[in-house]
């Protein structure tokens, strides 16, 4: 079992930026994909952005795309979410996935590809 812990959340003006981490634990492996998405209450889940732990490859929504930037730090086990530029749009809650039966990076935009998630982490950006 892998076990995923968020952090860095928080309430941040409209152009501020923010850096979320996600440390994972347990039973890892070099051949995993990890996500992050977020959720607003009674929506669906979406995806923002997704590495691959082995070669760092990136993929990224389209309503993210140039002010996100999704990293990882192999030594610490943990992966990041850069946020600049933010908006009032990007209130919400953000999850980390990861799953260890990976797809192509560019298909890995689907919540249930993934096996574990984090308990979240609440962003808000006022205006």
């Amino acid at each position: 079992q892998v076990q995923l812990v968020e952090s860095g959340g928080g309430l941040v003006q409209a152009g501020a930026s923010l850096r979320l981490s996600c440390a994972a634990s347990g039973r890892t492996s070099s051949r995993r994909t990890l996500g992050w998405f977020r959720q607003a209450p009674g929506k669906e889940r979406d995806f923002v952005a997704a590495i691959t732990w082995s070669d760092g490859i990136t993929h990224y929504a389209d309503s993210v795309k140039g002010r996100f930037t999704i990293s990882r730090e192999t030594s610490k086990n943990t992966v990041y979410l850069r946020m600049n530029s933010q908006k009032p749009a990007d209130t919400t809650v953000y999850y980390c996935a990861s799953t260890r039966k990976p797809k192509p990076i560019t298909t890995m935009t689907r919540s249930n590809l993934y096996e574990n998630w984090g308990q979240g982490a609440q962003v808000t950006v006022s205006a």
